[in-house]
């Protein structure tokens, strides 16, 4: 990828400071006489420009390795990203079979940035556990976030991949605190983690389902499950061969479509 240009700060005695004690108030000023070499005066435009680019921006989210302890006593690895804005809702997001919560990384910092408090979590063996014992992972990264004097503990939402999907769905229809849900390639049926009737169960809140149009399974199920129940059942089909979490990394407009949902449904 090439590197983005910088400016000449070779040329950095065209930028003046202020005298000491001139009273400017910011501590920094930026003038450019009209003698000064049109060369000189680009750089310090360019210089005023970083300057209140760089203020505009605000700060990255920050974030964390975790470990939380489920209340079957097993350990598990997760990543927190705190939102600079206090309190703000919670966000679980859930990983693929066999896939660590590194894939959702990207898309929960911009999440984070967006405004939401984000745990990204790893399942206990990857995924190859029974549903009782996967349940217990998805309540405890709620409960770190809901402990949080910096988490709305009554605005909480869950995104989830592929088996992940599933467990969100069936998670939130008994938690009535889960506001809103996105599920990436769900199933109807993933290794007997079933959808249909907790979808109903999750009733008026919103749902987010994405797919891609060359996963069949997952497009069937999508259009199964957005059939289901009074609330929001929103659909969005992607052309990229991907599922589950990969999906984040083949379409480039999937992380910004998580965060906008999340902005409609849970903010």
């Amino acid at each position: 990828m090439p590197s983005e240009p910088r400016p000449d700060f070779e040329s950095a005695a065209c930028v003046r400071l202020p005298p000491a004690g001139s009273g400017s108030g910011s501590g920094i000023q930026i003038g450019v006489e009209s003698r000064i070499p049109i060369g000189c005066r680009l750089t310090a435009a360019l210089l005023v420009l970083l300057f209140f680019a760089m203020g505009q921006r605000g700060q990255a989210a920050a974030s964390r390795r975790v470990t939380l302890r489920t209340e079957d006593g097993v350990s598990l690895a997760g990543t927190y990203l705190e939102s600079s804005r206090h309190p703000s809702p919670g966000i679980v997001l859930l990983p693929m079979l066999a896939r660590t919560h590194d894939d959702w990384l990207a898309a929960g910092s911009r999440l984070a940035d967006a405004g939401y408090a984000v745990l990204a979590i790893d399942f206990r063996n990857g995924g190859d556990a029974g549903q009782d014992a996967l349940q217990l992972d998805v309540k405890a990264a709620k409960a770190f976030l809901r402990e949080r004097p910096d988490v709305v503990p009554s605005a909480v939402g869950i995104a989830g991949a592929s088996i992940g999907a599933n467990l969100a769905v069936i998670d939130g229809a008994d938690d009535p605190n889960v506001r809103s849900i996105a599920l990436l390639s769900p199933g109807l049926d993933y290794r007997n983690l079933r959808t249909e009737a907790p979808m109903k169960k999750f009733g008026a809140r919103p749902a987010l389902l994405v797919a891609s149009t060359k996963d069949p399974y997952a497009w069937r199920s999508i259009r199964t499950l957005a059939a289901i129940g009074p609330g929001t059942r929103e659909v969005r089909l992607s052309d990229v061969l991907a599922h589950g979490t990969v999906l984040l990394s083949k379409d480039p407009d999937l992380a910004g479509a998580l965060v906008d949902w999340f902005r409609r449904t849970l903010l």
